[in-house]
């Protein structure tokens, strides 16, 4: 039976309503694809750049951190080394004004005088020789003839040995000795005795003690004497 113009034309109508609703179908799985794959590439994204900043601030931050050590260590050095100086300045300060006392024990001449027979003896008693040559400053020359014969004495009571001593009145020590005697058997073969040097070996001795008097116990000393 043939189709009047009516009934094709509602065919028709029908044919393209079911083809635009397959249409709008496909569309809508297609979006729905489309969003579906986007919020999981957006996620990923996000995820992956969440990831690089945290990973950034925590390089970052551990740069701070270095930097701030650093920093810290070389204030630290910085304050160190000024604490060392003001130490090493209050003991030259006080080494410089020991020096400047020995003056003192020149002064009284008795006492100096039983000084250089002693300081004299005790470089007889560590040379050990028969013969030896006596240096002294040239203001001294006069004490130490005086005292010659009683450290002489008392080296052959202690050790008995008998002395030959000459005093050098031609190259005597120069003032900064501070006073003392210098003994000597040959240019190799000598023993000093001078008051500054009795300071110095003093210092060295004494500057553990010193240090601890002066600074207190330090935390990285591991002697104190």
């Amino acid at each position: 039976m043939a189709l009047d113009d009516q009934q094709v034309s509602e065919q028709i109508k029908q044919m393209v309503a079911f083809i635009e609703s397959e249409a709008r179908e496909k569309v809508e799985e297609i979006r729905a694809k489309a969003e579906e794959e986007f919020n999981i590439e957006k996620a990923r994204l996000v995820q992956e750049e969440t990831i690089k900043i945290n990973q950034q601030l925590e390089r970052r931050a551990k740069q701070v951190e270095t930097q701030q050590k650093i920093e810290y260590s070389n204030k630290l050095n910085v304050a160190r080394l000024e604490v060392l100086k003001a130490q090493e300045e209050a003991l030259k300060s006080v080494t410089e004004q020991a020096t400047k006392d020995i003056s003192d024990i020149t002064k009284d001449k008795a006492k100096y005088k039983t000084l250089l027979q002693d300081l004299l003896t005790q470089c007889l008693c560590q040379l050990l020789e028969p013969e030896a040559t006596v240096r002294v400053r040239k203001q001294d020359i006069s004490l130490i003839k005086e005292v010659i014969n009683g450290a002489k004495k008392a080296v052959k009571d202690k050790t008995g040995i008998d002395v030959k001593l000459t005093v050098d009145e031609e190259h005597c020590l120069d003032e900064e000795c501070g006073g003392g005697v210098e003994v000597a058997v040959t240019d190799r073969i000598r023993v000093t005795n001078t008051l500054k040097r009795r300071l110095e070996l003093a210092v060295q001795q004494l500057m553990p003690a010193l240090r601890l008097h002066l600074f207190g116990e330090q935390g990285t000393r591991a002697f104190f004497n």
